[in-house]
């Protein structure tokens, strides 16, 4: 057994916990979700940090808020000098491996981890870059439109299966390898990220998970807002996805959202894989297992889709750790994904002496062994498509407060108003608290320094990707290194060396 416990990440794409069967839903057909929920621990006020694929994906790997690193929007880079956690993890003696997506944009496409052992699925370049200075233009080759609500429905095969596909086995591989290394004498711990693709949109499943379920289970938006009943940024993120003048009927959002319903279930057939992996090695015992996504999807809820808001079926993520040292039970605190790094490293045995930048977050081993932790927060910034300003987010206690610039500011309290049904900013009742979180947001953040940041950021990418597309510099899409000639048997290979090698578990000694 390691020194330190073996952690092993596996992560959804625009998994909302609402539609887990752990988190409640009443037909969710996720088992091991489940299973890994009903032997550890489940936090269920986890948020991302920026609902958005790229900055939430750099936030959790550095422990930092997106304004601090300028991880602004799906076209920002993720600058090489920011340290991440698998840098500590590396430095802390462990092997580390991603498998799948994390959006990295830049020529550095590793960010610490020792191996990579599959390509990304979306650019690594600046082609997405948003424009604040016309925001209420819609983006038209890469946005998001109702069109992929429409198409929703049946495949044999998509682009996100066939990543996916690709991301569990190299995973598996990978863990095997390290049952090899174990078997013939290394004892390293490993960190392993496995990232899957689904279910974010497009809402198409294979049929085998299509058929787990029945268009009459389905559940409907449980509050749907018309375009005239929208908060103004909520309307811009309507107006964006073309969801204001695009009508859809109850039959494509039915049908939206059972394809959806039946990606997860397929996402919970890769947990079930990595878990059998861990398993086949004899490594589950030793190793902390986290399911997560980077944010979740609105699925119709309030008249939206996708993500790119700080409603609870956007901003809200699953959480669920399990293995040595970790409870049973569920954690009522919010917390949110950069509170990832430190808990990795207070797993890995470091200390808050081996951070190379501040960092935002806490660890949650405390939560997770079932002990009490004073704090009870989530921090979320928006800098992105479809607003002309920062949008902000204080998740505390049972309260949630939203902020924009230019737009009345939103405050709900989760523990009456579980669906976000009343905006209590202007209640009197919660004046002192809309008081409060005013002030905190004018002290924690210069909201037109930021503006003007981000602004800079994208006028000074949109030149680079122009030259790039002209033919400057090199593509920065990762290709996973292969060298055939030292795979498999090879002439200059012992051929019953290399057998006894790949065999896993190997042979014993007569």
């Amino acid at each position: 057994m390691p020194g330190h416990p073996n952690i092993v990440v596996v992560m959804a794409d625009q998994l909302a916990p609402q539609f887990c069967g752990a988190y409640g839903h009443p037909i969710a057909k996720t088992p091991n979700i489940d299973a890994l929920a009903a032997r550890g621990m489940r936090f269920d006020a986890a948020y991302c940090n920026s609902p958005l694929c790229a900055p939430s994906r750099f936030s959790f790997m550095s422990g930092q808020l997106i304004s601090r690193i300028a991880a602004y929007d799906n076209a920002s880079e993720f600058r090489a000098s920011v340290p991440t956690f698998a840098h500590y993890l590396q430095a802390l003696g462990y092997r580390t491996c991603l498998s799948g997506k994390m959006h990295f944009v830049g020529p550095d496409q590793k960010h610490g981890f020792q191996d990579r052992v599959t390509t990304d699925i979306y650019p690594s370049d600046f082609a997405w870059t948003p424009d604040w200075e016309a925001h209420d233009e819609r983006i038209d080759k890469w946005y998001h439109n109702m069109q992929t609500v429409k198409e929703s429905g049946v495949a044999v095969a998509t682009f996100q299966t066939d990543y996916d596909d690709e991301v569990g086995f190299a995973a598996r591989r990978w863990l095997i390898d390290r049952g090899r290394d174990r078997a013939h004498g290394s004892d390293a711990p490993f960190c392993l990220v496995a990232s899957f693709i689904h279910p974010h949109d497009p809402y198409v499943a294979q049929p085998e998970w299509w058929d787990l379920y029945e268009d009459v289970e389905i559940d409907m938006p449980a509050h749907a807002l018309s375009p005239e009943e929208q908060d103004p940024f909520s309307r811009r993120v309507m107006d964006g996805i073309e969801a204001s003048y695009v009508p859809l009927t109850e039959e494509e959002v039915r049908r939206a959202r059972r394809a959806y319903l039946a990606n997860v279930s397929y996402f919970d057939s890769k947990l079930g894989e990595i878990v059998k992996s861990l398993e086949d090695i004899g490594a589950l015992e030793d190793t902390i297992l986290i399911v997560t996504a980077d944010h979740g999807d609105m699925l119709g809820e309030r008249g939206l889709w996708y993500k790119m808001n700080f409603f609870e079926h956007s901003a809200r993520v699953p959480l669920i750790m399990a293995g040595p040292g970790v409870a049973q039970g569920a954690a009522a605190n919010a917390c949110s994904l950069l509170d990832l790094l430190p808990t990795f490293i207070e797993i890995g045995g470091g200390d808050a002496q081996m951070l190379g930048e501040p960092i935002d977050g806490r660890s949650l081993m405390a939560l997770a062994r079932g002990e009490a932790d004073p704090v009870d927060e989530a921090i979320g910034e928006y800098c992105a498509e479809m607003t002309p300003y920062p949008v902000f987010m204080i998740r505390r206690g049972p309260l949630k407060y939203i902020h924009c610039d230019p737009d009345p500011p939103q405050l709900y309290d989760l523990s009456a108003d579980p669906l976000e049904t009343r905006n209590l900013a202007a209640d009197p009742a919660y004046a002192k608290a809309a008081a409060a979180f005013a002030s905190e947001v004018a002290e924690r953040w210069d909201s037109e320094t930021l503006r003007r940041d981000v602004i800079a950021t994208q006028k000074s990418r949109r030149a680079l990707h122009a030259s790039m597309q002209a033919g400057a510099g090199e593509h920065w899409d990762y290709n996973p290194p292969s060298d055939a000639s030292q795979q498999y048997v090879r002439n200059h290979m012992d051929w019953t060396e290399a057998a006894g090698r790949y065999r896993y578990p190997p042979l014993k000694e007569q």
